[in-house]
């Protein structure tokens, strides 16, 4: 059972990102975004997600680097194949992980959402320890902000459908909603 202080989760690694701003004040959030990441991509484990989202990537490591090096990115958590969380952007911070987009008439998501990175890819099964994990700390953020409600729980491709895909196909989202109810 996971639980939450001072907007962080209290059994995550809190590993601080420098992509994120200010909320508005008085804006709490009220959107979950779930999305995946995998760095390089449909490899797993690793440094090169928490280098990612401190700037502090290796492009020699990987070509696919060269192309993402520059950017600046981060979620509030990513949550490995283990079902291990790491925390980098408190929940009262905006994270930067939604990019251009919108919810029910509402653009630039970050602004009110919290963004949660799964170890994986469109295509691959997420872990039995991932579901678990995310649906334990689906019911804390719900318990903590109680605007966030099942309705408002969204995949990347929700809300920037013209340029995202995640969480995929392999997002089993029957199994984690009636795992909610």
């Amino acid at each position: 059972m996971f639980t939450i202080t001072n907007h962080l989760v209290d059994q995550a690694e809190f590993i601080e990102s420098p992509n994120f701003s200010e909320r508005t004040e008085g804006v709490e959030p009220t959107l979950l975004v779930i999305h995946n990441i995998s760095l390089p991509p449909g490899e797993f484990g690793g440094p090169y997600v928490v280098d990612f989202f401190q700037n502090k990537l290796d492009s020699s490591t990987h070509p696919f680097f060269e192309e993402i090096v520059n950017l600046q990115v981060s979620s509030h958590l990513f949550i490995n194949r283990k079902g291990d969380l790491i925390q980098f952007v408190d929940f009262s911070k905006k994270a930067w992980h939604a990019g251009a987009s919108e919810f029910e008439g509402q653009k630039e998501c970050n602004d009110f959402s919290i963004g949660i990175e799964l170890e994986g890819t469109d295509t691959e099964p997420y872990s039995d320890e991932q579901y678990s994990s995310l649906i334990d700390l689906t019911r804390c953020l719900i318990k903590t902000y109680s605007e966030i409600t099942s309705e408002r729980i969204v995949g990347h491709c929700d809300i920037a459908p013209s340029r995202k895909t995640d969480p995929g196909e392999s997002f089993d989202w029957s199994r984690y909603r009636n795992s909610l109810a």
